[in-house]
């Protein structure tokens, strides 16, 4: 599975994954999803609930990753068992 970049807002109530679709052909399209997930209780000891999926090209996603950040957003590592 390809690796997953996970961003966490200022709030700590919602989480987005973003992990490259294995299924791209290299060079032709390359697209990634985007999914993302409510905080419920300690993040720590539960996973988030994804409530939403998107694929978009890998440029998009990017753009958007940059401006996550950019608003605030953190990366972080994902630490729940």
């Amino acid at each position: 599975m390809a690796k997953s970049y996970w961003l966490i807002n200022l709030n700590r109530s919602e989480v987005k994954r973003f992990i490259k679709n294995d299924k791209s052909v290299d060079g032709v399209f390359e697209y990634m999803f985007i999914d993302t997930g409510k905080i419920l209780g300690e993040l720590e000891n539960k996973p988030p609930v994804m409530t939403n999926t998107v694929s978009v090209e890998i440029d998009l996603a990017r753009e958007i990753y940059e401006r996550l950040l950019s608003k605030g957003w953190r990366k972080i590592e994902k630490n729940w068992k």
